[in-house]
């Protein structure tokens, strides 16, 4: 299976690529850049900048790759919507809110099924369960699968935003401000999740894996249709980097040690959380980022009048990326 789906290059036809609504444009001629972004939160990104996959596929065409890091879904939401990327690495749900605020992105990749978030505090706070967030600060990466996180755990438990202080800071200065004192809790992403877990004494006082939105790889739309050949490049290198991360898992490990300056048992902890058996869109994932979208238009993060089903119909289409990768 494995070999099959790195081998699914061959045998594309035009006319199904037209089918799908993917590539509708003519090939443009190549790029001189393909710029892609890689984070800590996507494990097979690390591999993909680690090893060059990308940089050998292309090389025999002139294509210079370059990398760019997103610190959060948010970041790599707005990378893809200014161009600066022509792939990013998400949450299901930050790339919803993404496509609803109007970022031209498709999904087209999902890397992994992480529970890479929860509700985390400090011992001295007295806070073991979400009820007891009424009236408490809050730090949160707004636009991230942590900030989705947190205002559907605060619904489930009969609270809004507005019942408590959410202050919008990055994920690593989340962190800090809930180590120093500065905050009662934070909605915490790996790997500095594990770490302040591990390091610091932090508790994660609420876990729900079901309400982690996955980990998805999103394309801006005018990339997809100029240059339908690199999308299917840059996701048969994914694939070959997922082959990589289950043959060689102590590697994986060390590599995100190395590049995100963790203590080996920090690296562990985050790839204890992080399921790389995903691979292509299904209704599974559409499902899970439709409910994730429709719960924040409850809490009054997206507005009444937006079509939550079609806008994510427009972001992820599992029979149309079926097609373009010849899975149909």
């Amino acid at each position: 299976m494995a070999q099959d789906r790195r081998m699914f290059l061959a045998g594309i036809s035009a006319a199904a690529i037209a089918a799908t609504g993917f590539g509708r444009m003519a090939r443009a001629e190549d790029p001189d850049v393909l710029t892609l972004d890689w984070a800590y939160y996507n494990p097979l990104s690390l591999i993909l900048r680690d090893r060059g996959i990308i940089e050998q596929r292309l090389a025999p065409r002139g294509i210079e790759v370059q990398w760019v890091q997103s610190l959060g879904s948010n970041k790599a939401v707005e990378f893809l919507n200014s161009g600066s990327v022509a792939f990013g690495s998400t949450a299901g749900a930050a790339a919803l809110l993404g496509r609803v605020a109007g970022a031209p992105i498709r999904t087209v990749y999902v890397y992994s099924k992480p529970e890479w978030t929860a509700l985390v505090t400090r011992p001295d706070t007295g806070i073991s369960k979400v009820e007891d967030l009424k009236g408490r600060s809050i730090a949160v990466t707004k636009g991230t699968d942590p900030y989705v996180f947190l205002l559907r755990s605060l619904e489930g438990a009969g609270l809004s935003a507005g019942d408590v202080d959410l202050v919008l800071l990055q994920h690593d200065q989340g962190r800090l401000a809930l180590e120093r004192g500065d905050v009662d809790a934070w909605a915490g992403l790996d790997p500095m999740m594990a770490q302040s877990e591990l390091t610091a004494g932090a508790i994660l006082f609420h876990r729900d894996p079901d309400l982690n939105s996955y980990g998805t790889l999103n394309v801006h739309e005018d990339f997809l249709a100029q240059s339908p050949d690199l999308v299917r490049e840059v996701l048969a290198s994914y694939e070959e980097a997922r082959a990589i991360a289950h043959a060689e898992p102590d590697a994986l490990q060390a590599l995100l040690a190395e590049v995100a300056k963790l203590p080996p048992e920090v690296a562990a902890r985050q790839l204890e959380r992080t399921g790389l058996e995903e691979s292509w869109p299904t209704q599974t994932h559409v499902d899970t980022i439709q409910g994730a979208g429709l719960a924040l238009q409850g809490a009054g993060v997206i507005a009444a009048d937006v079509d939550v089903p079609a806008v994510t119909a427009e972001l992820v289409d599992p029979e149309a990326v079926a097609a373009f990768v010849g899975q149909g």
